[in-house]
């Protein structure tokens, strides 16, 4: 850990499911495939094919002998930098109990986690990163409809489009096939924002309820400045993944006519999605 390069860990067994070979490398073997198209902020190359590994195997009588090993890195190593690979990050029971403790008292995300950065005594002290405890809390607070009141959503929502055309929601599942995020607007809202949606407001509020949903809205202000609501969701957790499928549900509804300015909260997930 101290000399700044993350590993690797394979291994292959006999049928018994005994391992017989472990190979242990740095985390850049390999070749990096390009799959971004984004030139202005591309995704940093982490693979370039560093040879640096160890290779061992297992004799009869169970002890284990190195094979080859090579310590020479293609790359430079960032020793500062070692709490950042994946390998050296840990979220532990007490964090994770704090976590979900925080969580349940209605704690926001960004919140939540700078409490045990404070304790900790800034984040370069834990043993985890921002968004390693954000994909945790999104596993405890993934939305779990029950059969029924899954059923009885969707009945609702189809009975309002029955009878208002204009209607629009839409539902987005988790691998699991279970209902994660939600949306839904009106007519009024498409058509309020045609005159009014220049500048919008986005928040969230959480629910305490047993789904532990955070309520999210899109706000106008009209002429008579007055409030109008422009749509709303309720997502399992605010985190740039969710948010980003709520703007872009949105905005399909809206005709893809993105206002000229959002205002927001200091939220990072919020600001890395718009």
């Amino acid at each position: 850990m101290q000399c700044g390069f993350g590993i690797f860990k394979r291994s292959s067994t006999k049928s018994e499911g005994i391992p017989t070979y472990i190979t242990i490398g740095c985390s850049r073997f390999g070749k990096s495939t390009i799959s971004s198209q984004n030139v202005l902020n591309p995704h940093p190359i982490t693979k370039t094919q560093c040879k640096a590994r160890l290779l061992a195997k297992r004799l009869e009588d169970n002890r284990w002998v190195v094979t080859s090993f090579s310590d020479e890195h293609n790359h430079v190593l960032s020793p500062e930098k070692s709490r950042n690979y994946r390998c050296n990050r840990n979220l532990t029971a007490i964090a994770k109990r704090k976590l979900e403790l925080n969580n349940a008292a209605g704690i926001r995300m960004n919140k939540n986690f700078n409490v045990l950065m404070v304790e900790a005594g800034g984040q370069e002290n834990l043993p985890f990163l921002e968004k390693d405890y954000r994909n945790y809390i999104e596993k405890v607070r993934r939305l779990r409809l029950g059969a029924g009141d899954a059923s009885s959503l969707q009945n609702y929502f189809k009975k309002v489009q029955s009878i208002d055309c204009n209607f629009f929601y839409t539902i987005d599942y988790d691998e699991e096939n279970q209902i994660k995020d939600l949306f839904w607007a009106d007519a009024r809202c498409r058509a309020t924002y045609e005159n009014f949606g220049d500048v919008i407001t986005f928040d969230t509020t959480y629910l305490a309820n047993k789904y532990d949903m955070s309520f999210a809205r899109f706000v106008g202000v009209n002429h008579h400045g007055h409030s109008i609501l422009l749509g709303c969701g309720l997502i399992s957790s605010e985190d740039t993944e969710n948010f980003i499928w709520l703007f872009d549900t949105w905005l399909t509804y809206m005709n893809n006519k993105p206002p000229n300015a959002i205002i927001t909260d200091q939220d990072r997930a919020m600001q890395n999605a718009i």
